[in-house]
């Protein structure tokens, strides 16, 4: 017996881990009204880290076969669901394809498509805070610590061909265990990547401090592992040193936050400038429920501004 009923309203879903404590909750209503989404709901699906590939592909089921399930943001589990239920999408976007995951799933014409939204939704956050020329200008590195859908994404979008001479000068990537970074390894060769890029087993935070600890002046230090949302802590230690006049971005926006205050300590004596995941999730979700109900939602400019700040809005009731 399926664990899911059959919705009775256009129905938009968040796949993640503890879906009921995101703000989205209470901003989905409020972007919805605004959007003209006057019908539509949102539910989440929650499942723990590294589910039964199974209970993936239960989920991905229901959605391709109920009438007025629309489709789901994933998070988290993006790249397990992608594994577990690839021969259940009718569709795979090029960067889906590329990446081995999926954070949107939506429905057109009665087939499932499964796409790869964070590169669009990483990009546009990164560009927004990154100063104009960052790279060319300092030669500076990215640390991101872990290696799943996120990462993927973020290195994708530093290393176009578009961006010209702004590329780091050497890419770092930390994660708990080998394969995730051997599969990342492999979308990179995939990708044909034009910056150096460095892999690094790090089970433990103090190897993370030292893989910080080795970048040069000016390097955006990612806190891309979950950590501080999906499961407490942080990846590095409290002795962890930023670069000096670094960047500090930690992917999430909510949760316990140790990487974003870790950051703050030493924001003065190293020159920080430190970002959260804030506007990261309002460029992720506006992505895929464009996607979802076939919309458009503006990325940038006054329109981009009130949809923010409905949301900051709608967060804090």
């Amino acid at each position: 017996m399926s664990r899911y009923e059959a919705a009775t309203r256009p129905t938009f879903y968040f796949i993640g881990v503890t879906t009921a404590k995101s703000s989205i909750m209470r901003v989905f209503p409020a972007w919805a009204r605004h959007l003209g989404l006057t019908d539509a709901v949102l539910k989440g699906i929650d499942f723990p880290l590294h589910a039964d590939p199974a209970a993936y592909r239960e989920a991905v089921s229901f959605i391709k076969s109920d009438p007025l399930s629309l489709g789901a943001l994933v998070t988290t589990h993006k790249i397990d669901l992608f594994n577990a239920a690839r021969d259940l999408f009718d569709v795979i976007d090029p960067h889906a394809r590329l990446m081995h995951e999926t954070s949107c799933l939506s429905k057109r014409d009665g087939a499932l498509i499964c796409h790869a939204k964070d590169p669009i939704s990483s990009g546009l956050a990164m560009d927004g805070f990154l100063p104009a020329g960052h790279f060319a200008d300092t030669g500076a590195e990215v640390l991101s610590m872990g290696a799943g859908g996120s990462t993927i994404a973020i290195t994708w979008h530093l290393m176009q061909e578009k961006r010209g001479l702004d590329v780091p000068s050497r890419i770092v990537v930390t994660n708990r265990s080998q394969p995730r970074l051997d599969e990342l390894r492999r979308i990179h060769q995939a990708m044909n990547a034009r910056v150096p890029i460095d892999y690094v087993l790090a089970d433990r935070p103090e190897l993370n401090d030292a893989a910080m600890a080795a970048l040069k002046p000016g390097s955006l230090v990612i806190n891309a592992t979950g950590l501080g949302k999906d499961a407490p802590g942080s990846p590095i230690s409290d002795a962890g040193i930023f670069p000096e006049k670094g960047i500090a971005w930690d992917l999430n926006y909510r949760g316990d936050l140790v990487f974003l205050e870790q950051a703050r300590r030493q924001k003065a004596a190293r020159a920080l400038q430190i970002e959260d995941g804030w506007t990261y999730f309002l460029h992720g979700w506006t992505q895929v429920i464009a996607e979802v109900f076939d919309i458009e939602i503006p990325t940038s400019g006054p329109s981009f501004e009130e949809i923010s700040h409905i949301a900051a809005g709608a967060a804090k009731g």
